[in-house]
């Protein structure tokens, strides 16, 4: 049998919405001549860039949170005042509060626990945030709250193998039979492949792979194909 660890953010639910949101709350007055779905995607890669100086103590997450947005608009020819880049991410925080489960997902987690799939959560972030994010998806209701591990309450964060690993033993999983599945090429697919595991990439954002990859997902889920169809493959393997 095999075992399904999940990321949260924008794998288990679609976190454009909260953030959009919160865009047109701050920013909508503006007029901006911005794609917020490329804003979007920018932000995670400049948030990318700085978590590990966040998780290391290099900075604080109020800094990162300054960082990432100001550095997405930059990047599009426009400057933001820190003091709307913190009321941004104040809104956006308040709507993360009320994220719903994605419902495609809903089917998946459904469909594993029928068939006795061990399942679990691994996801990078401050502990209390990502906690608040997993009751209110209420994860719990599909997977033991003993295999939900967020970086910030361990100390290492994808796409360190070690944090991978970790679980694997605490779990008492192996490497071979899991398939991590997770929005983000470096994250969850280098971080998966590194420590051995199976990859499953939720590309929602068409993003390319990497020139320089140093591994390829074992599988692909865009809005071509779905994810419940390719597990039952696996399954059925």
């Amino acid at each position: 049998m095999i075992n399904l660890l999940f990321d949260v953010d924008d794998t288990l639910y679609d976190q454009l919405k909260p953030f959009e949101d919160a865009y047109r709350e701050v920013f909508g007055e503006f007029n901006f001549d911005v794609s917020i779905d490329t804003l979007f995607v920018k932000s995670r890669h400049y948030s990318d860039i700085v978590f590990d100086l966040v998780t290391n103590g290099e900075i604080d997450v109020k800094a990162m949170h300054v960082y990432r947005i100001s550095k997405a608009f930059a990047s599009m020819g426009i400057e933001i005042s820190e003091q709307n880049a913190l009321l941004f991410q104040s809104y956006y925080q308040r709507n993360q509060a009320e994220i719903v489960i994605d419902p495609k997902m809903r089917d998946v987690l459904n469909m594993a626990v029928s068939k006795g799939v061990t399942l679990g959560v691994i996801t990078n972030g401050p502990a209390a945030h990502q906690a608040n994010k997993v009751k209110q998806l209420q994860l719990t209701n599909w997977i033991n709250e003993k295999n939900i591990f967020i970086s910030g309450a361990l100390g290492i964060s994808k796409p360190d193998k070690a944090i991978f690993n970790y679980v694997e033993n605490k779990m008492g999983i192996s490497p071979e039979a899991t398939f991590y599945i997770g929005d983000s090429y470096r994250n969850d697919v280098v971080g998966a492949k590194e420590a051995g595991w199976n990859s499953i990439w939720i590309n929602r954002r068409k993003h390319e792979i990497p020139n320089e990859r140093k591994y390829l997902p074992d599988y692909i889920i865009d809005e071509d194909s779905r994810l419940e169809t390719t597990l039952k493959h696996i399954l059925e393997k």
